[in-house]
């Protein structure tokens, strides 16, 4: 609208310098409205796609690790096709038309969704998924002077029969909620006692899941940082580079992103189709190996990104310093496609990592919210980029000169990556034993607690 409808149209210049009020309105709108849709639609839709699988059914459960794997070659093949086709629509003809093109293939996706409603499946709302973990704070709290039980058994459980949805097998970690489950009243029928004053086991556990969730949502903050780099440096990398290929077509800078979908959908289909059933036949894995492992696997590549953008940035800045009229435009564009195909390997291993993870490492009811974790680390990340650049370019600036110039060409974004390398590194090492203490959700296959219960057997190996 605000390209066709002329009232709102802001001027015909490439640059608006006096924008009336109702343009930057109109113009927040739009973009606070996709933010909307996206928070509502992305994690919601996600998990309703793996939900259409069983996970007690052996073969649905292989097909759902797969899920993810299909999902985000999908979403990598509409990105390149956004980053490349759309782009240029809206360099070579106009915005307007470019948003008219979204704007239909999203009507059409809705329209697809809604005629294949009747044969999705559903879950059953089950009423609020933070209540039950609540009640286990407060009846662990109340009951923390109980002597905690040696043996597992003797804390409360349904039994699988009777129970409404799947138990949970009771694990080491975090034993002071344990006491949730102390069953104080033997003459009066469970469940006709407060929920607030005993908990089962498999609420106790759902209950640790969450908190365990919280240091691998930590140690995933400076991956998303080295994450935030393509969409942002690496594209204004490419505007300051020989784009033209052919018979004097320009690439679009923003094209450069479709190297790393490109780089994406290649690690996921490798992935998928050798590594996962090589690995499946030596450790005996179904997934093959475990999900933390990938994500750490995915965060060596993000280092290799940094260095790579780093040494590719430092030979730019060296053909500016030797030709200073011409700048980098000698430099094919081409010099970006290392960093950029590794950064979509990375994003291969560790953001499809960190989807399974946040779905699968919650409780069944909170598989959506799940998600939505996971768009909050590369969030949080965003923001804390921001801020990383904020605080360098201030440090450095009082240091002489500021890795932040003007233009691309006064900066020094390749020390940037460095730091970036580094801070990835170490984190590395501080995430890798965040998941060899983690213990995986492991649903009980048996009745009784004891039989499901086997020490370190859910414990990740990084």
């Amino acid at each position: 609208m605000s390209w066709f409808v002329p009232s709102l149209r802001a001027c015909h210049a490439d640059m608006c310098l006096e924008p009336r009020k109702v343009h930057e309105v109109v113009f927040f709108l739009a973009i606070y409205l996709i933010s909307i849709g996206t928070g509502g639609h992305k994690p919601s839709l996600e998990s309703f796609g793996a939900d259409q699988f069983d996970d007690d059914h052996a073969e649905e459960r292989k097909k759902k690790m797969s899920f993810f794997n299909w999902w985000n070659s999908g979403l990598c093949s509409g990105l390149l096709l956004g980053v490349t086709v759309v782009v240029y629509v809206q360099e070579h003809v106009s915005w307007g038309a470019a948003d008219v093109i979204i704007t239909i293939v999203m009507a059409v996706s809705l329209l697809i969704f809604i005629i294949g409603r009747p044969f999705y499946r559903y879950r059953v709302p089950k009423g609020s998924p933070l209540t039950p973990m609540l009640q286990v704070l407060v009846a662990a709290i109340a009951k923390r002077n109980l002597p905690h039980p040696s043996d597992p058994d003797q804390l409360f459980e349904y039994p699988k029969v009777v129970a409404k949805g799947r138990l949970l097998c009771h694990t080491k970690n975090l034993e002071f909620l344990d006491k949730a489950a102390i069953l104080e009243d033997y003459e009066t029928p469970v469940d006709q006692q407060s929920p607030w004053r005993i908990a089962n086991v498999t609420k106790v556990e759902e209950m640790k899941l969450v908190l365990n969730v919280i240091p691998v949502w930590l140690a995933s903050l400076p991956f998303g940082i080295s994450v935030a780099q393509s969409t942002t440096f690496f594209i204004k990398q490419a505007a300051t580079m020989n784009r033209e290929i052919g018979n004097g077509f320009l690439i679009p800078p923003a094209s450069v992103f479709g190297l790393t979908a490109v780089g994406m959908i290649i690690s996921v289909t490798f992935y998928e189709k050798i590594l996962v059933p090589v690995l499946r036949r030596a450790t005996g894995n179904e997934r093959g190996i475990q999900i933390l492992q990938r994500i750490g696997i995915g965060m060596l590549f993000s280092i290799a990104t940094m260095v790579f953008a780093a040494l590719v940035e430092k030979k730019r800045l060296g053909v500016v310093e030797e030709n200073p009229t011409k700048g980098s435009l000698s430099m094919s564009v081409f010099w970006l496609a290392p960093q950029s195909i590794i950064s979509g390997v990375a994003d291969g291993f560790a953001l499809v990592g960190l989807q399974e993870y946040f779905y699968d490492q919650v409780p069944d009811s909170m598989r959506s919210l799940g998600i939505a974790f996971y768009l909050s680390v590369i969030g949080a990340a965003n923001f804390l980029s921001s801020f990383l650049i904020t605080v360098v370019d201030h440090v450095t600036d009082k240091s002489g000169r500021s890795w932040f110039g003007k233009d691309m060409n006064s900066s020094r974004l390749d020390k940037f990556y460095w730091l970036l390398a580094a801070l990835v590194a170490a984190n590395l090492f501080v995430y890798v034993v965040v998941a060899r203490r983690y213990s995986y959700k492991n649903v009980q296959r048996s009745v009784a607690v004891a039989d499901c219960y086997q020490g370190d057997r859910s414990r990740s190996h990084v």
